[in-house]
């Protein structure tokens, strides 16, 4: 590609407008063939992106590319935000998301082709800019997405972005104030209380949002288990009084195991791993996307279970792991 649009691209996040190809040099006709010829995607009247960069990406890529055709067709001074800025953020989204691009402009509503625009403030801390694209940063595109999505998809974003030690919770929790009267911050609030950075997969917080709702308190997440000679397993969640163990097993594990491993291996090991930890006499109900969400099974089995507490010695100990970005000293055995 031409350097001069090849610059062009990279200012304004890998798309150009016919404005910049007659910058550099480039006729109408030849314009016209570029299009035609198909060198040349065409995102939006006047906007287009190499082809080659439009084929390699994926649809995360092609989203952004989308946003940021609508940001070149549109006044300055609008954002990417809500699930626009989550894609560029690679924050965890639902399957099925809608493809509109997503802005926010301090002063204006507006609706138009493949975008929507939100009205509201965009305070200097809300703001990145990259040098290509002005988003809103991971809190306040977490807390805008949290305020318009299901309670279960907002508690699993805020899951993954706390685990993953993409934003702390005072960040939000200042996120949520800073937008208290604002649309729908009472369900983005409520996901923030319900989050908990130490579950580490869409599984694991899908299924303690399923316990809470058949009325079984809430878990601990990732509690390692110590026997007489050292560490055993780390389980998924744990019911301390009844010594009951919960592991969220996702079908994905065994489909598609990572390290080169077979999935009979895996599964080999993930049964020998059970067996160390009913050696320690801890009882372990397993749940599967199956399972969910009503949780039938399980939640019976675990009702029983809690029923019953541990008695006598145990022959295990417990470490708990504190939540990402708190104190390690929370850790306590």
């Amino acid at each position: 590609m031409h350097p001069l649009l090849e610059a062009a691209a990279q200012r304004r996040g890998g798309v150009f407008t016919v404005a910049d190809a007659r910058r550099a040099g480039f006729r109408p006709d030849e314009i016209r063939s570029a299009v035609g010829s198909g060198a040349w995607h065409r995102l939006r009247r006047g906007i287009y992106v190499a082809q080659p960069a439009w084929a390699a990406a994926d649809p995360r890529g092609r989203h952004l590319l989308a946003a940021a055709a609508a940001l070149a067709a549109l006044r300055p001074g609008r954002v990417l935000s809500h699930s626009s800025a989550a894609r560029f953020h690679d924050l965890v989204l639902p399957r099925d998301v809608d493809d509109v691009v997503r802005l926010t402009d301090p002063e204006q509503w507006r609706a138009g082709d493949g975008y929507r625009i939100a009205a509201a403030a965009l305070p200097p801390g809300d703001v990145v800019d990259t040098g290509q694209l002005r988003v809103t940063g991971v809190a306040r595109t977490l807390v805008d997405c949290a305020r318009e999505l299901p309670l279960a998809d907002a508690v699993v974003a805020l899951d993954a972005a706390i685990f993953r030690e993409r934003v702390g919770r005072r960040d939000l929790t200042a996120a949520v104030l800073a937008q208290s009267h604002w649309l729908g911050i009472g369900g983005a609030a409520r996901a923030l209380g319900l989050a908990d950075g130490r579950a580490e997969s869409p599984l694991e917080t899908r299924g303690r949002l399923a316990l809470l709702e058949a009325g079984l308190p809430c878990p601990e997440l990732q509690v390692d288990l110590h026997g007489p000679r050292g560490f055993v397993a780390r389980v998924d969640a744990w019911f301390e009084d009844a010594g009951v163990a919960v592991e969220f097993d996702g079908r994905i594990k065994y489909e598609d195991p990572y390290d080169g491993r077979t999935p009979a291996e895996v599964a080999w090991r993930e049964r020998r791993r059970e067996d160390r930890i009913r050696d320690l006499e801890v009882r372990v109900v397993r749940v599967v996307d199956e399972d969910l969400p009503g949780l039938r099974g399980p939640a019976e089995r675990l009702r029983h279970l809690l029923a019953r507490p541990l008695a006598g010695p145990r022959r295990f100990r417990v470490v708990r792991r504190p939540e990402p970005g708190s104190d390690p000293a929370d850790a306590v055995a």
